[in-house]
């Protein structure tokens, strides 16, 4: 008789979580959601460069491999401080090799587009760690894949790069970019638009704001890591990065509006406001302070939080007015997250407010963080889209999405507590929107410290103003601040 073997694989998960005291029950329940959502979704993996089985953060509950955007959202969102060797590894899993050397994963081409949002992440990562060689690797994968998508998707006729913006979806683009086959992914397009295709790349012709925007932020960090691994910096990245911020703000920039268009190309432009894209510009310092003031007053909020894209397209729309894109109308919590800080960064409680309370409310409410909401209900709400073979139908939300958690971890550390990280140490920046008026993180470890950190007051304007951790500080630090309007 043949004998089973069981093969037992033991992992350990480091876990860092600081504890959350506020004056809100809501927050503080929502808090340990958020955490439960992002633990819960660790699991053993393998793939890209990782060499063995580690634990690594999965997209969600209903996922069972990271994916590359997912993995930088959270590793920018914070779970770097929660989870650091976890969100290393997570990075790693999506990097892959092609004769020894490294690049940031595509997923086969269906998620192209935007993987530099990758090495905003790793970097992020490398801040929040001050894990060298890794930022070795990752300044390696960055640049590699920076010159292959030059070579693959830059249009040198107007500056920018060709590709959707952050949906994978059908659901998130215009008419002209409907036509799939009847398949949701928007990947599918150039199989069945073969007469309107970009003769170079991939092949789908549109420029999107929110891509565009990751281009110039990899540019720039590019650069950053190679200051802080004390290697030539490369003049064309700062040139690089200048050109395409100079080509954003002329092809996509609408004065007469007050906010950038999502959509610029050969089959039209669009002109809707995407949420996500005009928050990157803002934290990316493309948008000046003029243009980010006008952006902040401009953008549509709907009662459940901003939606992804605004007006919405009519092809999802049904009489009631309670239909919404998956990908567009609907409320996704990883880009309230960015627009809440895009408004923190301006000191505009209230937008910060607004989103934090809407998404705390909804994860209260469910016992866990959706991925995606109905605009006007905030019901858990999966929005409309293509299936093969079944027209435009109404999706499912699925349940406990990692970066819907991690944006409401994002928003109390590095919104409202204002943790800033920078190459040279740890700057606070806090705000506190109507409803929290005294914020506690206790016993938060950042690289060789323990911070316990209290905001109190109302407000976004910091007494003392400017304190500063270099990261050459050991031990524990009480950091208290007051703010005001």
């Amino acid at each position: 008789m043949r004998q089973l073997r069981t093969l037992t694989l033991s992992l350990l998960v480091v876990v860092h979580v600081p504890e959350l005291r506020t004056n809100s029950r809501m927050i503080n329940e929502a808090y340990r959601i958020a955490v439960g959502d992002l633990l819960g979704n660790v699991a053993p993996y393998q793939a890209g460069l990782l060499a063995q089985p580690a634990p690594v953060i999965f997209a969600g509950l209903r996922y069972y491999m990271p994916w590359t955007r997912d993995a930088a959202i959270n590793a920018w969102n914070g779970s770097t401080i929660l989870l650091p060797d976890v969100t290393r590894d997570t990075l790693l899993s999506v990097l892959v090799s092609e004769y020894g050397i490294a690049y940031i994963g595509d997923g086969g081409n269906t998620q192209y587009w935007d993987v530099m949002v990758w090495t905003t992440g790793a970097w992020f990562h490398y801040l929040n760690t001050g894990d060298r060689e890794f930022l070795a690797l990752a300044y390696s994968a960055t640049t590699n894949t920076l010159e292959r998508l030059e070579r693959n998707e830059l249009d040198p006729a107007d500056g920018l790069f060709r590709g959707p913006g952050w949906s994978d979806g059908v659901a998130g683009y215009p008419s002209e970019y409907a036509n799939t086959g009847g398949e949701s992914g928007i990947h599918h397009w150039p199989r069945f638009n073969r007469g309107k295709v970009a003769s170079q790349g991939y092949g789908i012709p549109m420029k999107a704001l929110s891509t565009n925007c990751l281009y110039y932020a990899a540019y720039v960090t590019a650069a950053d890591m190679a200051k802080e691994l004390a290697l030539p910096v490369r003049p064309e990245y700062a040139n690089r990065a200048e050109k395409l911020r100079q080509a954003i703000n002329r092809n996509f920039w609408m004065p007469d509006a007050g906010h950038y268009r999502y959509i610029v190309g050969p089959l039209g432009n669009s002109d809707q406001q995407e949420a996500l894209g005009q928050a990157y510009a803002i934290l990316f310092g493309i948008a000046g302070p003029e243009q980010a003031a006008a952006i902040l007053r401009s953008q549509p909020v709907q009662p459940a939080g901003v939606p992804a894209i605004w007006p919405d397209f009519p092809r999802y729309q049904q009489p009631d007015g309670n239909a919404f894109s998956r990908h567009a109308g609907a409320v996704w919590p990883q880009i309230q997250g960015m627009w809440a800080s895009a408004g923190a960064a301006y000191g505009n409680s209230s937008i910060l407010g607004h989103e934090l309370f809407q998404l705390a409310a909804h994860a209260v409410r469910d016992k866990q963080f959706a991925e995606l909401y109905h605009p006007l209900t905030g019901e858990i709400y999966g929005g409309m889209q293509e299936r093969a073979g079944k027209g435009i139908v109404l999706w499912d939300s699925l349940p406990r999405q990692t970066w819907a958690a991690t944006a409401f971890i994002r928003m109390m550390i590095f919104n409202v507590a204002g943790l800033t990280p920078g190459p040279d140490g740890l700057r606070f920046r806090p705000c506190l929107p109507a409803g929290l008026t005294k914020v506690e993180l206790r016993d938060l470890q950042y690289r060789g410290m323990t911070l316990n950190i209290t905001v109190e007051g109302a407000g976004c304007k910091a007494r003392p103003a400017g304190t500063f951790l270099p990261y050459s500080n050991t031990g524990r630090h009480d950091v208290r601040i007051v703010v005001s309007e």
